[in-house]
């Protein structure tokens, strides 16, 4: 929408606003006061409404109503569609009363479309009713498709249905719901009144649909597996806790998709993929909620190369899906997905951009000494592959602005990951980046029982150091790699950052329909 329809629309809402206001004086001609506030306008929606439903036009009772065009629709088809008859519905978003004719704006899924609506055609009844439907009622509009002396794609009503009364007030500016922090809490609202955020979620909506179509043409599965769970792992998070009452027992909401998946990879189930929401007890911010959506696949008979071929293709795919380009704009950055993505070790990241060769330091000591020289802050349970990951988030990542691929991470932050045969400090691993985020997390799955239980053990004594953060050692995963794992490859994307690319959304908040906030006033907000 160019500015100068945003003003109009702007004028539009004040004007009817002011259509409100003018009906209350005229309800209250005989009372003298100031003029009314929002509390006042609001009870006379409701008197409207007691008004309806005492001459039998409740619009509350009615169940159904049968609609045969969206008000594109009608647009994109005008030329078969001038001099016919369609039925659209949806909420009034402007109304203008010139006597015995009318025009109005109804909104729907699609967009918008003018009405006229003329005494002559609906009724003397019909369009005394319609002059007291306020802005926000949800009408049921048919007539015939015409174009107005302006030029511009109309319905000329034949006939016009209340369907729903609105008893709030919208917004004044149909332009600008600015409020972040009221978009948020009334999503509905939002949505009503921004139409760039409905369109967000759109695409969120065809970026999950566009994931599924790949990945299920790839031969891959969808599978569903356990929100609450007895042990929380997979990840590097704190979880949140419950306790379930029939059975007497603290669970955990998941944090992670992982290890349920690689038992059904066990279990013969070569290509399975799940997206779901896992919750995470952490903070809030530009790119964190505590409950997000998290799609993880796992292939068998395939490495975390053959992870890295499948997100590149992935995420091309996607792309050309949703935005109908191979290059994404966010901000100040155009990433370019058509070109091959970047392959880089950690180890060689880190040199490149902080001068340090994580090759040339052989102990924590060594370690230790660089970090303190570098300003690198660790803790004292810090090892020197946790220091050389800390030396990444402090240098790298926010140089990663093109599609990479940063590979063959330190054991000691990967206890779910096949070593690399020719380096055992390091595993076979990668992250991958765009924009300075990570998007991904890949493994070479390990499915060496013998070799989990230690890195499991090793998260134990974690935890007794007090990284809440540490996962707990998880029998009846060791269990079912005894019975046998084939070697697998395994992924995670975030899509809430991948929406948040594809459409160039600021904050997660802006590409959650309902994002986690503060409770107001004991009741959420």
């Amino acid at each position: 929408m160019s500015q100068e329809q945003n003003n109009n629309q702007g004028k539009n809402n004040q004007e009817n606003r002011q259509q409100d206001v003018n009906q209350l004086l005229k309800v209250r001609s005989a009372q003298k006061g100031s003029v009314p506030d929002e509390n006042q306008l609001l009870t006379v929606r409701r008197e409207k409404l007691a008004a309806l439903q005492e001459a039998g036009k409740d619009p509350f009772q009615i169940t159904k109503f049968d609609v045969t065009h969206h008000s594109q629709d009608v647009k994109d088809q005008f030329d078969v569609l001038e001099g016919k008859k369609v039925t659209i519905a949806g909420r009034m978003m402007f109304k203008r009363v010139m006597g015995k004719a009318s025009f109005c704006n109804v909104q729907d899924l699609k967009g918008s479309i003018q009405c006229y609506v003329a005494r002559d055609n609906v009724g003397e009844e019909s369009y005394a009713d319609f002059k007291k439907y306020d802005v926000g009622d949800i009408l049921g509009i048919s007539g015939e498709v015409f174009r107005t002396k302006t030029g511009e794609m109309s319905i000329h009503a034949e006939s016009v249905k209340l369907l729903s009364k609105s008893l709030q007030i919208l917004p004044e500016k149909f332009h600008g719901l600015t409020d972040t922090d009221i978009r948020y809490r009334q999503r509905y609202v939002d949505l009503i009144m921004n139409a760039d955020v409905k369109d967000t979620f759109v695409k969120r909506s065809k970026v999950l649909s566009s994931i599924r179509r790949y990945l299920d043409g790839q031969g891959f599965m969808e599978v569903e597996t356990p929100m609450l769970v007895s042990n929380a792992g997979g990840a590097a998070a704190r979880p949140f806790e419950t306790h379930f009452n029939a059975l007497d027992e603290d669970l955990k909401l998941r944090i992670s998709l992982e290890l349920y998946l690689k038992r059904l990879i066990v279990g013969g189930m070569e290509r399975v993929y799940e997206i779901g929401r896992v919750f995470r007890n952490e903070g809030l911010d530009t790119r964190h909620n505590p409950e997000f959506t998290l799609m993880e696949l796992y292939q068998a008979y395939t490495d975390y190369h053959g992870m890295m071929d499948l997100t590149e293709n992935l995420y091309r795919y996607v792309a050309k899906e949703v935005t109908g380009s191979e290059i994404l704009t966010y901000g100040e950055h155009q990433m370019d997905l058509s070109k091959p993505f970047e392959r880089i070790t950690m180890v060689d990241a880190v040199k490149k951009y902080s001068g340090v060769d994580f090759n040339e330091i052989h102990t924590l000591e060594e370690a230790r000494a660089v970090a303190k020289e570098k300003h690198v802050e660790f803790e004292e349970r810090h090892q020197k592959g946790d220091i050389l990951n800390l030396f990444f988030e402090e240098f790298v990542e926010e140089h990663l602005i093109q599609p990479t691929f940063v590979m063959d991470h330190p054991i000691e932050i990967s206890p779910l990951t096949k070593k690399k045969p020719e380096n055992p400090e390091y595993v076979e691993r990668f992250e991958f980046f765009m924009n300075g985020w990570e998007m991904a997390n890949a493994y070479s799955e390990l499915n060496d029982p013998i070799d989990q239980r230690e890195r499991f053990a090793a998260q134990e004594a974690l935890l007794a150091a007090g990284d809440a953060e540490a996962n707990h050692t998880d029998e009846d995963f060791l269990n079912a790699l005894s019975i046998g794992m084939p070697p697998t490859g395994g992924i995670g994307f975030g899509i809430d950052r991948m929406v948040m690319m594809m459409t160039n959304s600021p904050a997660i908040r802006d590409v959650l329909l309902f994002p986690t906030m503060k409770t107001l006033g004991g009741k959420d907000q």
